[in-house]
């Protein structure tokens, strides 16, 4: 075919969609490789390979990070202590949220709370695109933010 998507990866790619829907709407629920593969219509193994393909990442490092950006929201926004957050966004283990979270966003949940900056000057579409992790081990670096500054 020229020019265009073939008709199998069309239907590869609205099959993935169906799955990373599914992981959006319910991130918080427990949420496994056979269920998703089920609303892909496809296998695990090619699941998991076509999800990587797609968009980049695997399914479980796709509904980490998506956990982790609830977290964080949660975090900035609410008075809930860091064990009620990490159930919140669908981590069973404390420890487990915390090490995910810190890989992600490169500080541990307590610290990315405390540190916080008041950002009413700075659009929130800025600050949305400057504080989504982009996935396991690529945290900006604490150099990287100090060297950007405060809006002029």
């Amino acid at each position: 075919m020229l020019g265009g998507v073939s008709r199998a990866t069309e239907e590869s790619n609205r099959a993935m969609l169906r799955a990373r829907d599914a992981m959006d709407r319910a991130y918080d629920q427990p949420l496994d490789i056979p269920a998703l593969a089920r609303i892909a219509y496809v296998s695990e193994a090619h699941f998991i390979r076509t999800f990587r393909a797609t968009f980049g990442e695997t399914p479980h490092r796709y509904l980490q990070r998506r956990r982790v950006e609830r977290a964080m929201y949660l975090l900035l926004h609410t008075d809930r202590d860091v064990t009620d957050v990490c159930f919140a966004v669908g981590f069973s283990s404390l420890g487990t949220f915390s090490r995910t979270f810190r890989q992600i966003v490169g500080e541990p949940p307590s610290e990315y709370r405390r540190r916080k900056a008041p950002t009413a000057a700075v659009p929130v579409c800025f600050t949305k695109a400057w504080t989504r992790p982009s996935s396991f081990g690529q945290q900006r670096s604490v150099l990287d933010k100090q060297q950007v500054g405060p809006a002029p």
